[in-house]
């Protein structure tokens, strides 16, 4: 009979809950470590009591995915119902369907193209003297041409990221931004949804199991360490080693909340490109429940910058800087015993909860098949050196 193991977990949003639920109901005892006051990290939902809005705390969060695996698993925790995220975005006085389509670019340059059409046309913007684009900048000037570039990517991006796109990788603008026919749809995975009553309600019940126990507003200290016999970390990565080498670069981002009687906006999502409108976007939240009607309405004006040391991690920056800082953390990290870094701030990668419940999931796994372990856990499974 397998020997029962004593698990820390440090986190209780994604990665957490499900690398806990699965050790759990191996026979494991779980102990979760969060120091907020909820569960669910980032992905945390409550009702606003004035309204009645089921309120994305810490900024929208939209599920999909191809993972059918992924797909079913939340399902069995929370009725995942029908969600398309459309997105609109606020150019220089006009209103305009994102990701950039056929719509877009006719209403953009006044057209009436066909899907053929307006491939050729996009194609005779597009700047062909780029032919290995190195920089965010290049990328969508190879593609997209100056005007689409300068409309619906530059001012933005500078928002958020706070610097040039000339200065960040072509990496992140990963795929051709454009679309040749009328499809609105933000997402190309086949699986796309909200739960019905919120993710905090989901991530309790995967965490609701007799050998779990949650401790809430704890940090998980140092001296506990060696009262388990194995750690799945998923706070940040350069925090668990007391920011040694320094604070690992990410970008934050601030809320102003505000209510309205009646309808906002009209979207969910509402971007502003325009780089003299300081926030990248409106969230309308009641509009990521559609099944639900309100009278009210909750919205987020949402602000991009840099991340101080009291602030929450949203987007690692890994440029040149910070992958040198994520060298030496790695290579601490690896020196550790019964130590696994996961989820988006252990690895320091960016990741959509899709690839966060499918990496848990793994994760677990992997660690219940290599019990009682000729084969010791690695740091990581997937190496955050290996990512753009």
């Amino acid at each position: 009979m397998p020997r029962i193991e004593k698990i820390a977990v440090v986190g209780a949003g994604l990665s957490g809950a499900v690398i806990g639920r699965e050790l759990a109901k191996a026979g494991h005892e779980v102990d979760v470590f969060e120091t907020r006051n909820h569960i669910a990290g980032n992905c945390h939902t409550e009702r606003d009591a004035a309204t009645g809005v089921m309120v994305h705390v810490y900024g929208p969060h939209i599920f999909h995915t191809d993972d059918k695996d992924v797909w079913d698993y939340v399902n069995v925790f929370q009725n995942f119902l029908p969600y398309k995220n459309r997105v609109k975005t606020t150019s220089s006085g006009q209103v305009y369907s994102l990701p950039i389509n056929l719509h877009t670019i006719n209403q953009f340059f006044g057209k009436v193209f066909r899907p053929d059409e307006a491939r050729a046309f996009i194609d005779s913007c597009s700047d062909k003297s780029i032919s290995d684009p190195k920089t965010f900048e290049d990328q969508a000037l190879r593609f997209v041409g100056k005007d689409l570039y300068d409309a619906f990517f530059k001012g933005y991006t500078q928002k958020q990221w706070g610097c040039s796109p000339a200065e960040l990788p072509a990496s992140i603008l990963k795929r051709l931004p454009v679309r040749f026919n009328y499809d609105d749809n933000y997402f190309f995975h086949k699986y796309q949804g909200m739960p019905e009553h919120g993710y905090t309600e989901m991530i309790g019940r995967i965490l609701d199991h007799t050998n779990i126990t949650v401790h809430l507003e704890t940090r998980f200290d140092s001296g506990l360490r060696k009262s388990f016999d194995h750690i799945f970390y998923s706070g940040p990565l350069d925090g668990y080693f007391e920011y040694e080498y320094g604070r690992l670069g990410y970008r934050t981002l601030d809320f102003e909340r505000f209510t309205y009687e009646g309808d906002y906006q009209g979207c969910a999502v509402m971007n502003y490109g325009d780089v003299a409108v300081p926030h990248t976007r409106v969230t309308e939240h009641k509009h990521f429940s559609p099944w639900e009607d309100h009278a009210g309405s909750v919205c987020y004006r949402e602000f991009s910058r840099a991340c101080g040391p009291d602030d929450i991690p949203y987007y690692p920056i890994r440029l040149i800087k910070e992958k040198q800082q994520l060298g030496q953390y790695v290579r601490r990290a690896l020196q550790e015993a019964s130590v696994t870094f996961v989820g988006r701030l252990g690895t320091y990668r960016y990741l959509d909860m899709d690839v966060t419940i499918r990496e848990a999931l793994d994760t677990a796994r992997l660690y219940l098949s290599t019990r009682p372990g000729e084969t010791p856990m690695p740091a990581f499974l997937h190496p955050p050196l290996q990512m753009p």
